[in-house]
């Protein structure tokens, strides 16, 4: 479950991410690297060299998400030749991050600063605060009581690439989810025949599991599912008229890419007769789900609405 997550958050903010078009990221390596700072490298003799990363880095993709930069944190800031140092401003600028995103509304309370840090630059910040490396005026009173973990290198990645992955969901949440509008305009064409359905309510303490935004996209999911569901498929000949349904997961009841279809009709309904009409109404077997999925790939792919998702 963990990896389809992890591959669902990178495939989204490798799309949409950016301003300027796609760029692919890797979680969590690009991330850690992409700083948008001069960068310093160690090379074998232990001589620390600047080097300028040229990539788009993750603090303009917070910056494109967001409308707004972190305070205290500029794009070109340049970082200390000294490795203690250098250790010190990089875990500064994480947790100004996490502090950032907690004000936005972000839940990261299990998301340490160092955690976001490169392998290298974590051994070199256990080290110092175990004591085992000195060579800053800083290294006293560094922690301020608050519990160090040392993990080893395998547990540290591991951890790194969830913290990582919390942290561009936790983005997602609080500057692209709010996007939704919650208004929701009574449709004349869908109130009759909606009123013996089950509602969904919006208000922010209704459920414990979706936020109100995404409980206005299922709003939005049922009210286009039972206005195009006798249009789409008036004439099918693959299982006739799905009967009502009540959309309240964006799991199992998008399974069989019906509600998907009706949405899309909404908008192309050009596309009923050349691909929606075709599909199995009430599939029961994994190859007639597979067939429906195709169908909804490939009029995804006509609309040139190419978003990477797998059949």
């Amino acid at each position: 479950f963990f990896e389809k997550t992890l591959a669902a958050v990178k495939s989204w903010f490798t799309l949409f991410g950016w301003s300027r078009g796609q760029n692919p990221i890797s979680i969590p390596h690009s991330l850690r690297r992409d700083r948008c700072i001069v960068q310093l490298t160690v090379a074998p003799e232990k001589n620390f060299k600047r080097k300028v990363d040229k990539d788009k880095c993750f603090y303009e993709m917070l910056l494109h998400l967001s409308g707004q930069p972190i305070p205290g944190i500029a794009a070109g800031q340049s970082l200390s030749p000294d490795p203690v140092e250098r250790i010190f401003q990089l875990h500064w600028q994480h947790s100004e991050l996490l502090s950032f995103l907690k004000s936005q509304g972000a839940y990261l309370s299990h998301v340490m600063p160092e955690f976001l840090l490169t392998p290298e630059d974590y051994v070199i910040w256990t080290e110092v605060n175990t004591g085992l490396r000195v060579g800053s005026m800083r290294t006293s009173g560094k922690l301020s009581g608050r519990r160090l973990f040392v993990l080893e290198n395998r547990t540290f990645e591991t951890m790194s690439k969830r913290a990582w992955t919390d942290v561009l969901l936790q983005m997602y949440k609080v500057f692209v989810l709010p996007r939704v509008s919650c208004r929701i305009f009574p449709d004349p064409l869908s109130l009759e025949s909606l009123q013996n359905m089950p509602g969904i309510k919006s208000e922010p303490l209704c459920s414990n599991i979706y936020s109100r935004y995404e409980r206005t996209i299922l709003i939005w999911l049922n009210k286009n599912f039972e206005k195009n569901r006798q249009i789409v498929w008036k004439d099918s000949q693959r299982g006739g008229i799905p009967p009502m349904r009540w959309i309240v997961n964006f799991d199992q009841d998008l399974l069989d890419g019906l509600v998907l279809a009706a949405l899309m009709t909404s908008y192309c309904p050009y596309l009923i007769p050349t691909h929606f009409i075709k599909m199995y109404t009430d599939p029961r077997t994994h190859e007639q789900f597979l067939h429906n999925s195709l169908i909804i790939v490939k009029a995804l792919h006509k609309i040139s609405l190419d978003i990477d998702i797998k059949v």
